[in-house]
């Protein structure tokens, strides 16, 4: 069975010198129609409630991303690590009532609707990019 570390290994291996010339030439503006087609596979695949076909074409999304995250790597930008950190960041702080913190419902007079913390987490994160 492979590993999520396989994967970033693979998705680096095409996309390195000897690699696969078509994933090599690919950018983040000429991947967009493969993302999309592959979210809209998702999206079949659900709505004709096949699961063997689901989870197929999540892996072709999951592909997506991790092209979308080499390529940002080799540019400076930002790695799969950022991107995995940042979805549970987010997700942890979006969640007080299942992960407790600071923004724990319990700790206050009433619960924070899930827009108000997308708002919150959005000056959360613009704090720490302006320090």
């Amino acid at each position: 069975m492979y590993t999520f570390q396989d994967l970033i290994d693979i998705t680096a291996k095409l996309r390195a010198e000897g690699g696969c010339s078509w994933d090599r030439a690919q950018t983040h503006e000429s991947l967009k129609p493969y993302l999309r087609e592959e979210s809209e596979e998702v999206c079949a695949a659900i709505d004709n409630g096949d699961m063997e076909n689901l989870c197929e074409e999540l892996g072709d999304v999951l592909f997506q991303v991790m092209l979308h995250s080499q390529i940002a790597a080799e540019e400076g930008n930002f790695t799969i690590e950022d991107v995995i950190h940042g979805i549970c960041d987010k997700m942890v702080f979006r969640h007080p009532h299942v992960f407790g913190g600071e923004n724990n419902p319990e700790k206050g007079s009433r619960s924070l609707t899930w827009e108000e913390l997308k708002n919150l987490d959005k000056l959360r994160k613009n704090r720490y990019k302006d320090s």
